[in-house]
Order: C-alpha cells, then sequence, then structure tokens
C-alpha cells in the first residue's frame, strides 16, 4: 500500500529537526574551531569567514600533553572494548544455550548493578584501587569500562546467540568440537554483526567517559576528556578557540566511526524485537 504524501513529508521533517538538532551543535563546534578566538561567540554568528588552523597549532603548542591524553584514551578503549567482547560473547552463549536458576539469579544481578548510577561505584572502589595500587593505570579503566558495560553487551550477544540454530552446535560437538572450539569456530562467525555491535557501543562509552577517568586517573592514563576540562576550567582565561579546537578532534574520530558502522549500532538495538 502507497504511503500518503502527507505521511511521507512528515516523516521527512521529522528526520530534518532530528539531524538539525543532533547535528547542529557540532557543526557550530567544528565552525568555533576554525575562527580566531575573538570571533567565537559574534552574534549573529558567520557561516561565511575565512577559515584558519591557528588554534589547532596553537592547541599542541599550549597543550602538549593533549595528543598523549588521546593515547591513552584509544589505548583504554581497544582494551575495554576486546575485553567486554570476549567476557559477552562467553557469557551471552552461557545463557542463551544453558538453563538454571543460577543463571537467572546472575542475569537479574546484572541488570539491578546496570541500573546503579556510576558515581555510587566508583566511590567505594577508591579505597580499594588506592590500596592494590593500580590507580592512575590503563588497566583500572579498561577493568572498570568493561564491568559497566558487561551486562548491556551480554544481553545483545544472548539475543544475537538465540538466532543461531542450536542443531549448529550439535553438528559441531559431533564433530568432535569442544565447547570454546564451537564458540570460536561456529558461534563467533555467525553472531559476528553482534560483536561488531557491542563494540561500538562499548569503545564509545570508553572513548568519552569522563566520571571514572576523573577519579581513577590524574598523570598517566589521563584521558582526552580529562584534558578538555582542564582547558575549561584553567585559571587563566579560557582560550575558547583552542578549547573548540581540542573538542573538534576529539569528536571527530568517533563520529567518523559511528557513522560507518551505524547499522551496526541500529542492529545492536534492535535484536529480538521482530520475531521471524
Amino acid at each position: 500500500m502507497r504511503r500518503p504524501l502527507w505521511s511521507s513529508a512528515l516523516r521527512l521533517l521529522l528526520l530534518g529537526l532530528v539531524l538539525i538538532w543532533s547535528g547542529l551543535p557540532i557543526l557550530l563546534v567544528v565552525l568555533a574551531s576554525l575562527k580566531p578566538s575573538r570571533d567565537v561567540f559574534e552574534f549573529p554568528p558567520r557561516l561565511l569567514f575565512r577559515p584558519t588552523f591557528e588554534n589547532y597549532t596553537t592547541l599542541f603548542e599550549k597543550w602538549p600533553a593533549f595528543a598523549p591524553c588521546l593515547l591513552n584514551s584509544l589505548i583504554i578503549a581497544v582494551g575495554a572494548t576486546l575485553l567486554t567482547v570476549v567476557v559477552c560473547t562467553l557469557g551471552g552463549y552461557a545463557y542463551a544455550r544453558f538453563r538454571s536458576r543460577l543463571l537467572v539469579a546472575s542475569a537479574f544481578s546484572m541488570i539491578f548493578l546496570r541500573m546503579l548510577p556510576p558515581i555510587i561505584i566508583t566511590l567505594p572502589l577508591f579505597p580499594v584501587v588506592n590500596y592494590l595500587r593500580v590507580n592512575d593505570t590503563h588497566a583500572v579503566l579498561i577493568l572498570l569500562y568493561a564491568t559497566f558495560y558487561v551486562s548491556l553487551g551480554t544481553w545483545i550477544m544472548k539475543a544475537f546467540i538465540d538466532q543461531v540454530p542450536r542443531e549448529v552446535d550439535e553438528a559441531a560437538v559431533i564433530d568432535g568440537a569442544s565447547v570454546l572450539q564451537t564458540i570460536r569456530r561456529v558461534i563467533v562467525p555467525l553472531a559476528a554483526q553482534g560483536i561488531v555491535a557491542v563494540s561500538v557501543f562499548v569503545f564509545i562509552f570508553s572513548w568519552n567517559e569522563f566520571i571514572f577517568a576523573f577519579i581513577f586517573a590524574s598523570t598517566r592514563a589521563k584521558t582526552g576528556p580529562l584534558i578538555l576540562s582542564e582547558m575549561l576550567s584553567g585559571i587563566e582565561a579560557v582560550d575558547w578557540g583552542v578549547l573548540f579546537a581540542g573538542a573538534t578532534i576529539q569528536v571527530l574520530p568517533i563520529l567518523v566511526f559511528t557513522i560507518a558502522v551505524q547499522r551496526f549500532v541500529v542492529a545492536g538495538l534492535t535484536v529480538g524485537s521482530v520475531k521471524g
């Protein structure tokens, strides 16, 4: 049945409003990073101007720690993503293929822990982390980020593995494969879309996360969001052009990455919502 013209127009209008709501702030940040600081907040703002890359040059001159902090963000995000994918794949397989009261109890426990605000978990952990002398390390942030997202990731992987017929597992067992071999050689290739979806969620969260990094990192493991907060809260007047240049560098890689894999994000959000 053909969709009415007014319905299509309304959908396009709503889509345009969503794009403006989501994309306009990012566009303004990028444009501001290409303006001299004195022109950043001029009103009305000019969309046509001669761009300058002076703010980017000044960023790396005044804030030499910015590049190392972005490297820390990359190391932590990749580490947390790999750890979460491994744990969630194993956990998703267990929830999809086995049934027991212990598994049901652990499932509800994960959901409950996921609902807690991060600050409630981080404050009691601070003395423990200090006692173990792992404060301000990549490892502690990797573990925290993986722990925070393992519940959602496990349920996403369970939903994808549920779509893999059990007969495939049984055939692998008949051929002599162990459980780990079945997961690695059968489940992982067939549930690859779910693995990518989990990876996207964890990577974006780890790249942009601030609270955990603010509490547990100070120098060696300082991440990109922390150095941006230092630019904003410095003793001297805030150099807004430089700040927006840093924000642009911080957001553009993850924005390009998200656009490139958006179909996997949609798959992860909608998996299991429609029965075949």
